[in-house]
């Protein structure tokens, strides 16, 4: 499972501190909102390279579990709307990018090292987090992902 992957997994389930940031687009998404789903949270830049490295594998994995109750939140931590939109839009990635204009959100996470990311069950609670850059499109990663979901769909 997660131990498998490199997460450091809490002993007791915390509950996923909740935000409302925009996207792209404007709109304004509430993690809690994403209850009954399993989500990762992941905090990046555009000026990071193991974000970037590890971003196209994340795109395969949205793309192949999007139709499972899974959804994938990437963090911008500081950056312009406008160095965000154009480092997505030349990548043609298409999972939701959220701006953390202010930090606030990374430092409530305690994200102080980039990319740094969380996955979130589907009733709201962080089950582990993991630093550094990964290669998310592999099928342990996916079967651990799957576990999380809920059995009584």
């Amino acid at each position: 499972g997660l131990m498998q992957l490199g997460f450091q997994v809490f002993r007791e389930p915390v509950v996923a501190p909740d935000f409302t940031l925009e996207n792209l687009n404007g709109e304004e998404i509430t993690l809690s909102s994403l209850k009954g789903k399993v989500v990762l949270l992941n905090f990046w830049a555009t000026w990071c390279p193991p974000c970037r490295a590890e971003m196209p594998s994340m795109q395969e994995m949205y793309l192949l579990l999007e139709d499972e109750n899974f959804e994938l939140l990437a963090v911008d931590v500081q950056e312009p709307k406008k160095t965000v939109a154009d480092f997505i839009e030349k990548n043609g990635y298409t999972f939701p990018i959220l701006l953390d204009t202010s930090g606030r959100t990374g430092a409530v996470y305690g994200a102080r090292s980039i990319p740094t990311t969380y996955i979130i069950d589907a009733d709201g609670f962080a089950v582990g987090f993991i630093t550094g850059s990964r290669e998310w499109n592999n099928e342990v990663v996916y079967e651990t992902l799957r576990s999380l979901l809920p059995k009584d769909l």
